[in-house]
């Protein structure tokens, strides 16, 4: 009973989810369904995605709306923040019924630093900086963590199942590296889950099991406060980008708790190697979508060299080491 317990539990909040985009639907709710059927299939594996690890569905989502859908990133980011606001929210109430184990200070003081962070990325950067630069950015940035990684994962690890302690130097680490992933989601519809989830493993050097559950949380969150400001703010939600989420939504309110409920039943190191994986694609994508002049270029090179040198500073620092 109690293994089908979480099923019925995500199967009620889809229905209910389901009924509500049903009555706000119709009578288009068929025609919506049938021109957006591409966005529907491409959030299968997005919202998967989304709630089993902390890359998001943008790994999935962002390349195929792009470059195979054509869809313009703009319309691409406010997208995964508008679908992100739904999925990961159904992701995280099936965490917090499961009880799985997350950390909630640092959801707490991250989200603290991600709310100032988001509406800074929305609002003032994503005018004034060019989409590629953005984009290059943060996938040099979570390659730099992908090669830590991996380099880790080649010996024998030792894991905190939570902060082994906790004072005012942690409280800023979080309202900063909150901040910055905060500035990211605003400005590629992802990035404090990532952010966030890096130094939890790397400097904190908390299990891939708590640390997963944590930043789909984190990513809910991050994705309502962006969603809003777009819909009461901005005007960025407009109709075609409506057109998508709604196509999206029956999908991912099933694909985000079911990638929540999979998470738990792999172990640290098949997390970090599905996690690499998605970096990789991530990877390819870019240099397939963005097209690489020397500046960018460049830059990528710095990025890379910066984030390396602080992945692996922070994987030595022996302060958080479990004995």
């Amino acid at each position: 009973m109690k293994t089908k317990t979480p099923f019925l539990f995500s199967l009620c909040i889809a229905l209910l989810v389901w009924l509500v985009w049903f009555g706000y639907t119709t009578p288009e709710t068929a025609a919506i369904i049938q021109d957006n059927w591409q966005i529907s299939l491409t959030m299968i594996f997005g919202s998967f995605i989304a709630g089993a690890t902390s890359e998001g569905g943008g790994a999935i989502a962002f390349p195929v709306f792009t470059k195979v859908l054509l869809i313009p990133p703009v319309d691409a980011k406010i997208f995964s923040l508008a679908i992100q606001s739904v999925g990961m929210t159904a992701a995280t109430l099936t965490i917090i019924f499961m009880r799985i184990a997350v950390e909630w200070r640092v959801i707490l003081w991250a989200s603290l630093g991600g709310i100032p962070g988001i509406v800074i990325g929305v609002v003032v950067l994503a005018p004034l900086l060019p989409t590629n630069l953005v984009k290059i950015s943060f996938t040099t940035m979570v390659v730099s963590f992908a090669i830590t990684l991996s380099m880790l994962n080649w010996g024998h690890r030792k894991y905190n199942e939570t902060l082994p302690f906790f004072a005012g130097k942690e409280r800023i680490i979080l309202l900063v590296i909150g901040f910055l992933g905060g500035i990211m989601s605003g400005l590629v519809g992802n990035g404090i889950d990532i952010i966030c989830f890096s130094v939890m493993i790397l400097l904190f050097r908390l299990s891939e099991k708590v640390a997963t559950p944590t930043s789909v949380i984190l990513m809910a969150f991050n994705s309502v406060i962006g969603f809003s400001l777009y819909i009461f703010f901005i005007d960025g939600f407009n109709p075609q980008v409506q057109s998508y989420w709604l196509a999206a939504i029956p999908v991912v309110v099933v694909g985000a708790p079911l990638g929540a409920y999979c998470c738990t039943r792999l172990n640290n190191k098949a997390i970090a190697s599905v996690l690499i994986g998605l970096i990789a694609i991530e990877l390819i994508s870019s240099l397939l979508i963005i097209p690489l002049t020397t500046y960018l270029m460049v830059v990528s090179m710095l990025i890379l060299f910066f984030f390396s040198t602080l992945y692996f500073v922070m994987s030595k620092i022996s302060l958080y080491r479990v004995n």
